[in-house]
């Protein structure tokens, strides 16, 4: 056996830069068979004697399964797997069982191969040599074939639970924290004692709820669909020093002991956070077709039965002779949990969707088809999402029907301000502007309507984002009027609503002059400018009253001092508060002419 060493694989990472095994030369084509190359600065060198298959190849940590015939250069054997009953050796690599040179060489292959490694003596035996055979400093060779390996996987990070992967599953999906999960386990202790078993068909159960032992939860995050395992798991993941009684089938666990888990993820069900608040939870029970779902103003037909969380069912679509529901998305036409869950579907999908009251009925009583729905419930629905048809696109659209789809979208817009929908309505506006926006190549008739049409969607929208006291996007539609119309009165005024409220009062004035120098008689922009005097006298006041205690502060004047500041100043028959006022106003004087 190759046990003997004189180097271990610390001591080459360190000698090599923390070189990647066979990685030196990035750039370098894959070996042809025949074709030797040294692999790294320390001269380990590498013939491809048979190719092997696919692209993996084992990394240290894990455990690999070889032949191996080992010569000196003139031909002289000295250790052979091939002789001891022709039985592969398992290495478990990076844990110094063999040469470094040895280890490093099987990093480098895939399964299958066959290749020949010259190995100086500072990967082999070193001065050491070995038991006479290999003499001190002596360069050797080994001729490898990497039967197999197995995946191992520090999953704590800390060597309390080690994972080593027996079959790696069939798909590169892993499931998630809030994931519905199938599972089948076998636990032993150290001595080969079966504790705890799953039956045939598993078990079910989220991973954020946890199953058996920390460790599972920690090892399933890691695993992909399909994929067996076998987990040894330390006692701080398992039962830690108490150990545990026996009890739901498990059996009793003694203090501190050491577990052995074969573990198979059988399969799991993705449970999607839809609102990111867990608010509205999606587990798709069966993928759609393909990757397209609906988009905004979409027409879906899906069937649906939805119950509360105790069971009782309270309505149906599509189920038991009943028509399945169409409707459109992001028009309030359904609840809001629905409607945003099945914006995320595709054809096909089955789901069930769990809806927090804040998005489902809220806090009162509802009644249903089927039953009344209890205030503050969530509720539960299984949906399937037979068909849909996306809202055409602008791109899709002659310039006839953006200018007509504009149109319309402003007009459902204003019945929903009228509703006071706001948000639904600030949405249309949008859509509406979207639909005419300034890169359509529009000719100049159209030209005009599109651009009539977008300078109302924005005064329209910059109503809905003011009664919103969204003062910000209110200020930004009235801005991209003015861009267009500069002198447009709407547009003046309600960006001066926008800055009043914003407590931008000179940007606000300015606005209102050239609202009534474009309307001198405009009764509603008269109005908000004494609205905004009174705004600007208090706001004076306030900065007076400022002043004057910072001016207090500073001073420290006394009575005395302050009627002798008087007399000098010709200011003996003001009152200390009107002497403050008259330096504020020189100071302002000052700066207006700085």
């Amino acid at each position: 056996m190759v046990t003997e060493k004189a180097t271990n694989v610390s001591e080459i990472a360190d000698d090599e830069d923390d070189e990647e095994p066979g990685e030196v030369i990035e750039s370098a084509p894959p070996l042809k068979v025949g074709e030797e190359r040294e692999l790294s600065i320390s001269g380990l060198k590498k013939k491809l004697l048979k190719l092997g298959h696919g692209w993996e190849t084992p990394e240290l940590g894990d455990e690999a399964t070889v032949h191996y015939v080992g010569t000196l250069l003139d031909g002289t054997k000295f250790d052979s797997t091939r002789d001891r009953d022709d039985e592969p050796l398992t290495i478990k690599l990076g844990h110094g069982e063999v040469v470094s040179g040895l280890e490093h060489a099987i990093v480098t292959m895939k399964k299958g191969e066959t290749a020949l490694f010259t190995l100086p003596p500072e990967l082999g035996y070193g001065i050491a040599g070995r038991h006479g055979v290999v003499q001190p400093n002596s360069v050797v060779q080994f001729e490898v074939e990497l039967v197999s390996w197995i995946t191992v996987v520090d999953v704590s990070r800390d060597g309390g639970i080690i994972k080593k992967i027996m079959d790696k599953g069939e798909s590169n999906e892993q499931p998630g924290d809030l994931d519905q999960v199938l599972v089948k386990y076998r636990v032993a202790l150290d001595d080969g004692t079966i504790v705890a078993e799953t039956s045939e068909g598993g078990v079910e159960f989220y991973v954020k709820d946890g199953h058996l032992c920390p460790a599972l939860q920690k090892a399933i995050m890691t695993m992909k669909r399909g994929e067996k395992a076998k987990l040894v798991v330390q006692p701080q993941y398992a039962f830690g020093e108490e150990g545990r009684d026996a009890n739901n089938g498990v059996h009793s666990i003694p203090p501190g002991s050491i577990l052995t888990i074969d573990v198979e993820l059988v399969s799991f069900k993705p449970v999607i956070d839809i609102t990111g608040d867990s608010k509205v939870l999606k587990k798709i029970l069966k993928e759609g077709e393909g990757a397209v779902i609906p988009n905004e103003g979409a027409t879906v037909t899906i069937s649906y039965m939805a119950r509360l969380e105790d069971g009782t069912i309270f309505e149906k679509k599509g189920i038991d002779g009943e028509q399945p529901l169409q409707f459109i998305t992001d028009e309030e036409q359904v609840i809001a949990g629905l409607d945003q869950a099945v914006a995320t579907m595709k054809k096909g999908e089955r789901a069930i969707l769990t809806i927090h009251p804040d998005f489902g009925f809220g806090s009162s009583e509802v009644r249903q088809d089927l039953a009344v729905i209890p205030p503050s419930s969530n509720v539960v629905y299984e949906v399937e999402m037979i068909d849909f048809t996306k809202e055409k696109a602008p791109w899709e659209m002659s310039n006839n029907e953006k200018i007509e789809a504009a149109r319309m979208k402003k007009e459902e817009g204003n019945l929903l301000f009228k509703t006071g929908k706001y948000q639904q309505a600030g949405k249309k506006y949008d859509k509406a502007a979207d639909f005419v926006n300034e890169d359509g190549s529009f000719e100049d008739d159209e030209q005009k309507l599109a651009e009539q049409l977008r300078v109302s969607c924005w005064l329209n929208g910059a109503a809905c984002s003011l009664k919103l006291h969204d003062f910000q996007g209110a200020i930004k539609l009235c801005s991209e009027v003015l861009d267009i119309e500069f002198h447009n009165v709407k547009a003046l005024y309600r960006r001066a609503q926008a800055y009043m409220e914003s407590a931008d009062l000179v940007s606000a004035e300015l606005d209102i002059k050239k609202a009534l120098e474009a309307d001198p008689h405009n009764r509603e922009v008269k109005l908000i400018q004494k609205n905004l005097k009174q705004l600007q006298a208090e706001s004076d006041k306030r900065e007076s009253k400022l002043y004057m205690n910072m001016f207090a502060h500073k001073t420290r004047d006394t009575p005395v001092a302050m009627k002798k500041l008087k007399v000098e100043k010709g200011e003996d028959d003001k009152t200390d508060e009107e002497v403050v006022g008259m330096k504020m106003e020189k100071v302002a004087d000052s700066s207006a002419h700085s």
